[in-house]
Parts: C-alpha cells; sequence; structure tokens
C-alpha cells in the first residue's frame, strides 16, 4: 500500500530510461552532494564490494519490508530488489527531492517506495505504507555529520521499529554509527571494506530475541 502524503508517484517508462539513468547519475548525485555534503557524507556511490558484504546476511526467505536511509541514487536499490522476494517490499527514505525524483523517475517496480522524509520517522512511514515493523533497515547516513541529536534519534527509531531478528544494517566512514546503535543493539558484528571510496567501516546491529521462557 502506498500513501501519497510521503511517496512521489512513480513513472512507469523504466527500460526506456536506462540509458539516462545510467549516463545520468553521477550528475545527480554530484549535484546531491554539493548541495548537501553534510547529510550525503561521500561524492562517490557505493562500490559493488561494498554492496555485496553489506547485503551478504539478509535472509532474503524472511524479508517481507526492507528499509533504507539515504538511497541517493539508487546504488543499493537494484541489488535488493533483486534478492527480493515477489511479495516483498522495499522503502526508501531521503531528505532531498532530488534524490526521491530521480528515484521515482527510474526504478518502476511495484514493491519499490520512495518517501521525501527523515529517517527519524520511520515508524510513522512504516505503519503509513501498512506494516507493522521492518525486517531490515541499511543506513548510508553519515551519523558523524548529523544535526546534534539526530543520529541517536534514528538509532532508536530504527531499533523500535525492526522485528526480534532483524537487523540495522550501516556502513561509514567513521565508527560514530556503532555508538549510537550500541545503546540499543546488545550484538553488532563489524566488518570493513576497502575497496570503497573511501574505504569504510561496516556495522550489523541485530535485535534481540524474545528470551524464552523456562518450564
Amino acid at each position: 500500500m502506498k500513501d501519497t502524503k510521503h511517496a512521489v508517484p512513480a513513472a512507469h517508462s523504466k527500460n526506456a530510461k536506462r540509458p539516462n539513468r545510467f549516463l545520468g547519475q553521477w550528475g545527480v548525485f554530484l549535484r546531491g552532494f554539493i548541495e548537501h555534503p553534510k547529510m550525503v557524507g561521500s561524492i562517490i556511490p557505493s562500490s559493488r564490494f561494498t554492496i555485496g558484504k553489506m547485503l551478504a546476511p539478509v535472509k532474503w526467505d524472511e524479508c517481507k519490508l526492507f528499509v533504507e536511509y539515504g538511497p541517493g541514487v539508487g546504488t543499493f536499490c537494484d541489488p535488493v530488489l533483486a534478492h527480493l522476494r515477489p511479495d516483498g517490499a522495499l522503502i526508501v527514505i531521503d531528505t532531498n527531492p532530488l534524490f526521491i525524483d530521480y528515484l521515482n523517475r527510474t526504478i518502476d517496480d511495484p514493491r519499490f517506495t520512495a518517501v521525501l522524509g527523515s529517517a527519524v520517522d520511520v515508524e510513522a512511514i512504516v505503519r503509513d505504507h501498512g506494516h507493522d515493523h521492518a525486517d531490515y533497515v541499511l543506513s548510508g547516513l553519515p551519523f558523524s555529520t548529523l544535526p546534534g541529536g539526530v543520529g541517536p534519534a534514528i538509532a532508536a527509531a530504527t531499533h523500535r521499529v525492526l522485528r526480534p531478528g532483524g537487523a540495522f544494517l550501516v556502513y561509514q566512514f567513521s565508527a560514530k554509527a556503532r555508538d549510537f546503535m550500541a545503546k540499543h543493539f546488545t550484538r553488532i558484528d563489524a566488518g570493513f571494506e576497502f575497496w570503497n571510496v573511501l574505504p569504510c567501516k561496516l556495522f550489523w546491529g541485530w535485535k534481540d530475541l524474545p528470551a524464552q521462557t523456562a518450564v
């Protein structure tokens, strides 16, 4: 279910726009970085090595809702949609209308929804689109440069919106995000990807399953 209050209507000519998408994404990404450098965090989209390693732990057969913060020009969107089950959904959230407009013009998939808004409001956005929770949440937001209080608020809201057993997937150039995650996620796996511009730190914060009641 799509809510027009949050989502910008998608176009329906994906195949015809593929050349423009490939040639134009660098310009769109560069413009987004120049206009909002503290929100984009990098002048270059993530590498295929980062994408592969970041998504490797996802159990796709159990994923009905995948959420991404800061999708930019959709570097992760195609890989996620390629793995996502037919009845699954991908919701991406970005504060930059330039990126939301670009994604809606270049991705035509009924499972995809682009939302102009803040990751702080993820719980409301997920509910507005007919879901009780998210299975996985991915973020490339630059936590170290977000306005004061925003990073902790995003980490807290993400933990609340995830189902038990779900995970918060974060890739960063610094370890600041881990500090915010550690207040809510007791298990955080860490990794590193050298083949990225710049090399980045990877984190997977897992939401605990409910404790089993002793018999």
